[in-house]
């Protein structure tokens, strides 16, 4: 190795270390909160886990978007994977059969990758990914860098029943943390107080509302309940927003409707691909492939909540989102 190729190794390695010390100074100073499997801690009015502190830091640090990125946002647990199915199906159709499809081999969690899971540390892989990039994030709309904003990317957000949403990620952190369970009425105690990893759910909600109200060609507002009535009309849809519309003879030979079959709960679910295996570790935490798949269904929470735990966090929502148009 040259001089100058190993004191370039050796300033990456010093930036590294300096970035990490960083965050961890900035991480150690910000206010934690117990209650959930694991503390939490308050992030320009959000609440985290620090590792999606320190994942933030470092995209804003070194993270390159590109105006043809597409970004898919969501609150934990508000169809996430479905969508992440849905965008990457419609924007490669034209290169994959239905018959012989990543989506048949590969988990949709894997076929698009979030930006700030701490898997790609350097954001090495990210970078190397070929334009368009589909991309994932939980992050609220107000802590994207301003790299990501002004560069023009569009957005795709889709939300849920704050019910079946909280519902959802009771489960998923249960399964996640085996040992170190919340019970639900603790857990939906810290829910309706704004308290849980990416919460205020109803800030985070309402952020893209807002944005999609503003900036309709640049951030497309879905709706989880409307989608799962309609799923070919929101694909449809999807397609046009993604700068993929479909053609009138895709249309008339049914594509989106078999984009639809091809993505749907039933047959995803039923994959070996999605419920055998680990899809990551964090430390002690294990995710399995089999933990995105539980139910899909709407209004499953009332097989889990009582009518007046219901009716309470529908008050907290409707008086959260009073005078912005937006209903869930």
């Amino acid at each position: 190795m040259s001089q100058a190729q190993g004191g370039n190794a050796t300033d990456s390695s010093s930036e590294a270390i300096s970035f990490e010390s960083h965050a961890m100074r900035l991480i150690s100073k910000l206010p934690t909160r117990e209650g959930w499997s694991e503390p939490l801690v308050l992030y320009k009015n959000y609440w985290f886990r620090p590792y999606f502190v320190q994942s933030r830091l470092r995209i804003e640090n070194g993270f390159k978007p590109r105006p043809e990125d597409v970004i898919l946002a969501t609150n934990p647990k508000c169809g996430t994977t479905w969508l992440k199915a849905l965008a990457f199906t419609v924007i490669n159709r034209f290169r994959y059969e239905f018959g012989n499809h990543p989506l048949l081999f590969s988990h949709p969690q894997e076929v698009v990758p979030s930006i700030e899971a701490p898997s790609h540390e350097n954001l090495t892989y990210l970078e190397n990914l070929p334009s368009p990039r589909l991309l994932a994030t939980h992050m609220p709309l107000t802590l994207f860098p301003k790299s990501i904003v002004n560069c023009g990317c569009r957005v795709v957000y889709i939300c849920r029943d704050p019910k079946d949403a909280f519902v959802s990620r009771w489960h998923f952190d249960n399964k996640m943390h085996r040992g170190q369970c919340v019970d639900m009425e603790t857990a939906f105690n810290m829910f309706t107080e704004g308290f849980s990893s990416n919460g205020p759910f109803w800030d985070h909600c309402l952020e893209y509302w807002r944005e999609s109200i503003a900036k309709p060609d640049k951030v497309l507002f879905l709706k989880y309940e409307d989608m799962t009535l309609e799923p070919t009309k929101y694909v449809i849809r999807l397609a046009t927003f993604l700068g993929a519309p479909f053609s009138i003879k895709e249309i008339e030979d049914g594509i989106p409707e078999e984009v639809v079959r091809l993505c749907s709960f039933e047959k995803l679910s039923s994959l070996s691909t999605n419920q055998t295996g680990e899809f990551a570790r964090l430390g002690n935490i294990i995710i399995e492939k089999s933990s995105y798949f539980r139910k899909g269904k709407v209004g499953d929470w009332v097989n889990h909540m009582s009518e007046e735990m219901g009716r309470k966090l529908n008050c907290i929502v409707e008086e959260k989102l009073k005078g912005s148009g937006l209903v869930l």
